[in-house]
């Protein structure tokens, strides 16, 4: 093979400028797509970051059906402290999430006691916030830019609406907002600082302290059933009876474990409770904390315990939560994660059997993600340019040779050369022009790549300015396109070296 090898390459050098610009035909074509790739990829990274880094997280947890009605921000559809126990600690359990944010979102009025105007808002755990999406702070533009993100009492106004409102860091605002029992509210917030405004629905979206975003909905803590705090040792449960003469001893010990006359969950796992859909028609409040009926005052004793357990876990207060937003170690995991999630949450489910919650990766709430996928549909159209024009310059270019060569074809053939030796020959001849070519395009793209990251290249992108774009290129990209590149330059050959392997030598001989 190694003799094959040089035979070939000495028959490309006897025709030197033919060979000279068809791998320099190849090697632009190669620059041209890796550059593409270096740069076309760089900004789609860059802006998915700007996204899920500054605003929505990589994944994000929700109680089925609020995604559909997600443009009006439904306070009725928000998960409850008895939904979020077994989700909290799986989303701690898991080895490949950073981090995670728990939100209250809401729509409220917004006035500077002059004007008045609607306002989105998202009710956040600074520290936690900080932590999911860390380039939220970068976002504020005046005030605020040290931690913590938000305040109790005060809010970050999209700067949209600090504009056209006329309001600045420092003055008093008003939000009022109404309840899912129809009740209005109403609190006075001071100005901690202006967000810069993101592309999308999130540009009118404002941050408040999620401990004030549940005073303003009058959203109380609620407890969890007394398993699940027996589970944890907050409480413990009386004994299961055994004979129908312990009925009144089981009534004697309702104190103790008011659950068991009339809790539903009584002997089952609590991680696989039954729980309504938002649009059922549901119980109210106390029916949904002790079962199908209410409980015995009793059931009350277990707030502060789950109080308690919420705290030493790192989870705020037991009460509501509209989203949960969770930033990924590996954002290149995202399908595997969202996979995992799916199936470790799937055993919680509502009166109709379907999970309770729904797990979103970002592509679900940012319009870019439209331009990113145009981003990779571009891409695998240079490639294929790339293979079109590899193609058709090695098919030509040996076409040409073995018609110019049919005496010399003809010769081997009759001093007894196997045509698959003929065949091998012409093969090596396209395998070496595509390697050269590649080789010299893989070392003039990754010079031209540093070039680019040795200057600052800036653009602006919607109401964003000023971007740094580092183009960078990832060493799978380089070895998939040039193994690509080498292959199609060998099945270019394919065709003239099977035409020239089976050549007749008497009538190759007699070709003038």
């Amino acid at each position: 093979m190694i003799d094959i090898l040089k035979i070939a390459a000495r028959n490309l050098l006897r025709y030197k400028r033919r060979t000279l610009l068809t791998a320099l035909l190849i090697t632009v074509g190669l620059v041209a797509v890796l550059l593409f790739i270096a740069v076309a990829g760089s900004f789609k990274s860059m802006m998915v970051a700007q996204f899920t880094d500054s605003m929505v997280g990589h994944l994000q947890v929700h109680r089925r059906g609020y995604v559909g009605a997600m443009e009006s921000l439904p306070v009725d559809r928000n998960m409850r402290p008895r939904m979020l126990v077994k989700l909290y600690e799986t989303l701690d359990a898991a080895d490949g999430i950073e981090a995670w944010s728990p939100r209250v979102k809401l729509m409220a009025m917004f006035s500077n006691f002059a004007n008045t105007t609607s306002i989105r808002l998202n009710g956040v755990d600074p520290v936690r916030e900080s932590a999911t999406v860390p380039l939220v702070a970068n976002r504020v533009l005046e005030g605020g830019q040290v931690a913590p993100l938000i305040e109790p009492g005060k809010i970050q106004v999209p700067e949209l609406i600090a504009k056209g409102m006329k309001v600045g860091v420092g003055d008093t605002v008003v939000l009022v907002a109404t309840n899912k029992k129809g009740s209005v509210n109403g609190m006075t917030f001071l100005v901690q600082g202006i967000l810069e405004s993101i592309s999308g629905p999130g540009g009118r979206d404002g941050y408040i302290h999620i401990d004030d975003a549940r005073k303003l909905l009058r959203i109380e803590d609620e407890e969890v059933e007394a398993e699940v705090l027996a589970r944890h040792g907050y409480v413990t449960l009386a004994p299961e009876p055994t004979e129908p003469d312990t009925l009144k001893r089981q009534d004697s010990l309702k104190v103790q474990d008011p659950l068991k006359a009339s809790d539903p969950l009584k002997g089952k796992d609590p991680s696989k409770s039954t729980l309504g859909d938002p649009s059922e028609e549901e119980l109210d409040l106390d029916a949904m904390l002790a079962g199908v009926v209410p409980g015995p005052p009793e059931r009350a004793g277990y707030l502060a315990e789950t109080r308690t357990l919420f705290a030493e876990r790192g989870w705020g207060s037991p009460a509501e939560v509209s989203e949960i937003t969770i930033r990924l170690k590996r954002p290149d995991a995202q399908e595997t994660m969202l996979a995992a999630l799916e199936a470790q949450v799937a055993d919680l489910k509502n009166r109709r059997g379907l999970s309770i919650f729904q797990v979103h990766p970002w592509e679900k709430f940012v319009p870019f993600s439209k331009i990113a996928k145009m981003i990779d549909l571009m891409t695998l159209f240079i490639r294929i340019i790339l293979i079109s024009v590899v193609l058709i310059s090695i098919m030509n270019v040996l076409v040409m040779a073995v018609y110019e060569r049919i005496r010399e074809i003809g010769t081997m053939s009759a001093i007894g050369t196997q045509p698959g030796t003929v065949l091998a020959l012409f093969l090596s001849e396209g395998f070496l022009l595509g390697l050269v070519g590649t080789l010299v395009g893989i070392a003039i793209s990754l010079a031209a790549v540093w070039v680019l990251n040795s200057v600052t290249l800036t653009f602006s992108f919607g109401r964003q300015e000023n971007l740094i774009l580092v183009p960078t290129i990832g060493a799978g990209d380089v070895i998939s396109t040039a193994l690509l590149t080498i292959l199609v330059a060998v099945f270019a050959s394919l065709q003239p070296a099977w035409k020239a392997s089976r050549m007749d030598p008497i009538t190759a001989l007699r070709h003038v």
